[in-house]
């Protein structure tokens, strides 16, 4: 946390928050297939579902017990409102929230194969969240808080790419923590390569990094279970990289120690927000005591934790709903590992 009289306002340092997480990117409506297995043009319902990576990261924050904030831009519209009232119910401080008159707020329509797994058609022409302006920021929002979060989507257009920088710039000379998760969505970016080249734009900014499986393949462009490659992404600086493998479990790097925890065997109906629920449950852990980026049995008790949040949102459909709880993720633990 910057001291007063490093640009601090003395009524920001005041109401800081030891604990806040603040997420910044976007939100949008999921519409999810009734039916799984099918295609978006074979579906015949679809239920409407928060989503958006960084909002599901803030949602799983407050539903663990933690403190949570959302920086983005929504449509001035029935979803963007609705959206709103969502994170507001979850616990979320929306005080970095704003209202676009004359966009809309963005819809993805995700097919669900049989699996669990995802394919996203999305609508965005620009949509709300992309037009978010470096002025709108609430910088005293991110200078009070311990760790700001963020993906990828936001760097793909402007102005929000520079909003974006921005904010990570006020959360790195306010002394917070960075969390990047690059959160990979090929049909946003202009090609595949535009894509690793925007991920990778701001990859040494951030403190720790937690990448799936499939994105550490896309990234080096091999394989993602050869260590080789995964250590290519390591940088000098950074505290922890974690790559999740599905319901295998997980990895972990850190400067000092590596090693794996395995993951939890649920029936899985959709795999959205899992990636959060797990990043999000790491973040409650991390605010409270970031110690475990130096001690390795503290790190993998909040791995083992982080793995069986991440399954238990795999059970229901959508993100944000299927968001659990610390006493559910306890109860797993309980039952076992794979």
């Amino acid at each position: 946390m910057a001291p007063l009289g490093d640009g601090v306002a003395p009524a920001a340092a005041a109401a800081a928050d030891p604990g806040l997480v603040v997420s910044f990117g976007e939100m949008l409506i999921d519409f999810v297939p009734d039916v799984a297995g099918v295609s978006l043009a074979e579906s015949g319902g679809f239920v409407k579902a928060p989503g958006g990576a960084p909002a599901n990261v803030a949602c799983a924050v407050s539903k663990l017990g933690g403190s949570s904030a959302f920086i983005g831009k929504f449509g001035d519209d029935e979803f963007g409102h609705m959206l709103v009232d969502i994170l507001k119910k979850n616990g979320v401080n929306e005080e970095g929230c704003l209202f676009d008159q004359h966009a809309r707020t963005a819809l993805a329509f995700v097919t669900l194969k049989s699996n669990g797994e995802r394919e996203f058609m999305f609508y965005r022409n620009p949509s709300a969240d992309m037009l978010l302006t470096e002025a709108e920021l609430n910088l005293d929002l991110i200078r009070r808080a311990r760790i700001f979060h963020y993906g990828s989507i936001s760097l793909i257009t402007e102005p929000c790419r520079s909003a974006h920088v921005a904010a990570t710039r006020a959360a790195k000379a306010a002394g917070l923590l960075c969390s990047y998760d690059p959160n990979v969505r090929l049909p946003l970016w202009p090609s595949a390569q535009a894509a690793r080249d925007g991920i990778m734009s701001i990859w040494k900014d951030a403190d720790f990094i937690k990448v799936s499986d499939e994105e550490v393949a896309f990234l080096t462009q091999g394989d993602a279970n050869d260590e080789k490659n995964v250590l290519s992404l390591w940088f000098e600086g950074l505290k922890l990289l974690v790559v999740t493998d599905g319901e295998r479990g997980c990895r972990y790097f850190t400067k000092d120690f590596k090693g794996s925890m395995p993951g939890y065997a649920v029936k899985t109906v959709d795999t959205t927000g899992a990636g959060d629920a797990f990043v999000g449950s790491l973040l409650v852990n991390v605010a409270k005591d970031d110690s475990i980026f130096y001690n390795e049995e503290k790190l993998r008790k909040v791995l083992e934790f982080s793995n069986a949040c991440g399954a238990i949102c795999t059970t229901q459909k959508g993100a944000i709903p299927a968001l659990p709880t610390t006493a559910a993720a306890l109860e797993l633990i309980s039952k076992g590992s794979n």
